[in-house]
């Protein structure tokens, strides 16, 4: 990509970047669609025929990819290259100061049965409300000295950890299994420097289950994605962007602020979208717009919701387009498929569309399928940015 920087220059013109997180899917059993394949979307389809459509890997061949990796891809960052946790993620995406040293760890609220295993990973995916209502008593766990922990809320289940302190190392493992019917695992250090921050959080983590003892559903805590703040170069310095970021959910309002986009105030639904556009337009060119709940869909295992919310979004589509487009780039940052019920290594579906610059390779729908005859053929993600960037006049000729 390091060319690519180089030619990048400032134009007036516009680029949509519209991620549907976790669209990608496998056909199911009988008629052999996906929910994208099933969907009724008039919109996309037209943008898929008149312009051009691929596969793409969010990280490598066979590598199932967390969001934040996925999403690094989508903006042109080799996620192998920039590893970023997701707790500095959820911090940033709920605009908590974090600071140089400070430790932050994604937890998610659980069910744990009177053994200590785990029944629900996501405590049935409590409302944001009860969330805080737990947080507040979580903050009143006393620190061990020498250290501060803050203890926020993200949404629904999710919440941020931060440990903050003199000589602090970020390198823990994760406490989440990532199954069921099994207890969470121990808070260890991955190295010598990481043993202070483990004492911290291993004696928070036992006041917590402590203090949630009786929650009917949000009795445990499952904690991931350890880090510290990262150096990463913005999508300023590196393409020449202004980049604005219309979402919701705060880990990717996270990453999104980490890379340098604008962060508007996040709309309440997706209707509200098309208004956020177009009450910041101005002096931007890149639109990142984020749908979540499609990968919501994926992970509960709903076809039919995960069908739905793409229909929901195609049917947005002429209002977003309002926004005054030259260039509208549709993909996802993984695959979640709704018979794994979770992220999975499958490549995503991409759809490049410029009219007069993107060629038209005679796909005529968008689904996973329909993108394995595009003309994008199969890439890394990261390079979809580049395609888009050329489509829309941002790369000078290379070269006499």
């Amino acid at each position: 990509m390091r060319i690519v920087e180089r030619q990048a220059e400032r134009t007036d013109s516009r680029i949509l970047l519209l991620v549907l997180d976790g669209l990608g899917d496998l056909p199911r059993e009988g008629d052999g669609l996906t929910p994208l394949a099933a969907a009724r979307k008039p919109h996309l389809d037209r943008l898929a025929a008149e312009g051009c459509c691929g596969r793409f890997d969010p990280v490598g061949p066979g590598i199932t990819p967390g969001s934040g990796p996925g999403h690094l891809g989508v903006f042109g960052y080799d996620p192998t290259e920039y590893e970023i946790g997701r707790g500095v993620l959820s911090a940033v995406g709920i605009d908590f100061p974090l600071q140089p040293g400070d430790v932050a760890a994604r937890f998610n609220f659980c069910t744990l049965d009177a053994a200590g295993n785990i029944t629900d990973r996501r405590a049935g995916r409590i409302s944001t409300e009860e969330n805080r209502r737990l947080v507040a008593r979580l903050r009143e766990i006393r620190p061990p000295a020498g250290a501060q922990l803050f203890v926020e809320t993200e949404a629904e289940h999710r919440g941020a950890l931060i440990v903050r302190g003199a000589g602090l190392g970020h390198r823990l493992g994760d406490t989440d299994p990532q199954h069921t019917g099994v207890p969470p695992l121990e808070v260890t250090a991955l190295d010598a420097a990481a043993q202070p921050t483990a004492a911290a959080v291993r004696a928070f983590v036992a006041a917590a289950h402590h203090a949630l003892r009786g929650e009917p559903r949000a009795n445990g805590l499952l904690l991931r994605g350890f880090d510290s703040l990262p150096q990463i170069p913005s999508l300023a310095e590196r393409f020449r962007l202004r980049p604005v970021c219309i979402a919701t959910y705060p880990m990717y309002r996270g990453l999104a602020r980490l890379v340098g986009m604008e962060m508007p105030p996040a709309p309440a639904r997706l209707a509200d979208f098309p208004a956020a556009i177009a009450a910041h337009r101005d002096g931007r060119d890149l639109f990142f717009v984020h749908v979540k709940y499609t990968d919501k869909a994926g992970e509960d295992g709903d076809f039919e919701r995960k069908r739905a919310v793409v229909e929901e979004v195609d049917g947005l589509l002429p209002a977003l387009l309002d926004g005054g487009f030259d260039t509208v780039v549709v993909t996802a940052d993984h695959s979640t498929p709704v018979g794994h019920k979770a992220h999975s290594w499958h490549p995503v579906p991409a759809l490049l569309w410029a009219p007069g610059r993107a060629f038209r390779d005679g796909v005529t729908s968008f689904s996973e399928s329909a993108c394995v005859g595009g003309a994008l053929g199969r890439l890394p993600l990261r390079f979809l940015i580049a395609e888009a960037l050329a489509a829309a006049g941002k790369l000078a000729k290379f070269g006499a």
